[in-house]
């Protein structure tokens, strides 16, 4: 089972060449669970309705940064893949991208991130992808870095894919040494396929630093938001009729309907205008508006 894990397989930047990330970025599954998974990602920084800096870490060709876009923030965007950034200028994304391993650090300013936001990516800092590599040094530094560039009060969404307890557990903890505090946000925690996790880490807070597990989303919950937006279609639909019956009512005690067209009435009321703009027009008779019937000629 772990072996299919990609992280399992090779290093994030050979795992994801030009190939792949082409493929990555055209399949319309992966574009959907992206989508929501970064709505869900922004849904939990709680920011307030305007505009915020935000670090896309792990973005990728772009896709989390393109709802950070929709959602009218300003996103930095970093990424181990080269061929995967090259997809991203190519789709011309609205933020600044740049080439950087998370498990070396960054070295933006301190303090310039209001948020930041990671879907599906830190898993990686739990492998060793090279013999060099040491994954509680590359985790020290990331979260080091992710404090840092985050302004006092700042909040990192941080969504990925641990594959047991164990890398839950070190990620937690090398967010609580570097000053973090927060909570493990676990949607739908009793599916297997539908399960998802979140660090919701807080820099600068008061109060002891320590991180504790928050149930999310539920099926309950999913349910609950079907029945009420069927309500609200309900809701309109009524709203609809009421309009249209009330448009009718207006319409039949105000001013009296136009007559048919080719009716006795319209064609009486056509030779009037006539009339005034001095036009000859046939004297009205008994046959006035009437239908005329087919004349059959007999041999």
């Amino acid at each position: 089972m772990s072996s299919s894990r990609p992280e399992n397989q090779l290093p994030p930047e050979f795992f994801y060449n030009e190939d792949e990330a082409k493929k990555y970025t055209n399949n319309t599954r992966i574009i959907e669970i992206q989508a929501q998974l970064a709505e869900r990602c922004i849904e939990l920084l709680d920011l307030e309705d305007e505009s915020h800096l935000v670090l896309d870490i792990g973005c990728g060709s772009g896709l989390s940064g393109q709802i950070l876009s929709e959602y009218g923030h300003t996103w930095v965007g970093m990424d181990i893949s080269r061929d995967m950034l090259n997809v991203a200028q190519e789709l011309k994304t609205e933020g600044d991208i740049y080439q950087v391993d998370m498990g070396q650090g960054f070295n933006f300013r301190a303090g310039i991130f209001d948020a930041a936001i990671s879907v599906s990516a830190v898993q990686w800092l739990c492998v060793a992808g090279k013999k060099s590599d040491n994954p509680f040094h590359r985790m020290k530094k990331f979260f080091s870095s992710l404090y840092n560039s985050l302004k006092s009060g700042g909040r990192a969404v941080l969504q990925f894919y641990p594959e047991g307890t164990i890398q839950i557990d070190m990620l937690t903890k090398s967010a609580m040494k570097a000053g973090f505090s927060g909570g493990l946000v676990v949607d739908y925690p009793n599916s297997s396929k539908a399960k998802k996790m979140y660090l919701v880490l807080d820099a600068g807070s008061a109060g002891a630093q320590k991180i504790v597990q928050i149930q999310g989303r539920t099926e309950e919950d999913d349910i609950e938001d079907e029945n009420e937006e069927q309500e609200e279609k309900q809701v309109a639909v009524m709203e609809n009729q009421t309009k249209k019956i009330k448009k009718q009512q207006r319409h039949h005690s105000g001013k009296e309907q136009k007559p048919k067209v080719k009716s006795k009435q319209w064609i009486v009321n056509k030779k009037d205008r006539m009339k005034k703009l001095g036009k000859e027009v046939k004297t009205d008779s008994k046959y006035t508006g009437r239908k005329r019937g087919l004349i059959r000629l007999i041999k």
